[in-house]
């Protein structure tokens, strides 16, 4: 887990401004009163799932898109769903720029299309 963050680099998911401040242990701002989680917290969330090269994952709240790319190193395919379209957008894009093939982001009203599904 720890070599799939040093993998994704933090500083490319934050504000130009904030660059300078991308590793430190804190959360920063993103846009549309939202943030990007610190280190340590995306590093305890992503430890506690059980995750497996095979692994589907289904991330509500994409963000910057930071978590996702971090999944992304771990998992078959990541699936993440934002509510906040220019978010949603710029991190399709910081995404794009990584190449990582096996993410999808999805805007919010998608979700209703998940009833019942099994998927993840």
């Amino acid at each position: 887990m720890l070599e799939a963050i040093s993998l994704v680099p933090r500083e490319k998911f934050v504000d130009e401004a904030f660059e300078h401040k991308a590793w430190e242990n804190t959360a920063l701002p993103i846009g549309q009163g939202q943030t990007i989680s610190q280190p340590y917290m995306v590093a305890r969330m992503t430890e506690l799932l059980t995750l497996t090269p095979e692994s589907r994952v289904l991330e509500i709240g994409t963000g910057s898109g930071y978590q996702t790319a971090i999944l992304a190193q771990l998992v078959h395919h990541v699936c993440s769903v934002e509510r906040i379209k220019s978010l949603q957008w710029q991190a399709r894009r910081r995404l794009k720029q990584l190449d990582l093939h096996n993410v999808s982001t999805r805007p919010w009203r998608w979700m209703a299309g998940l009833e019942g599904a099994s998927t993840f």
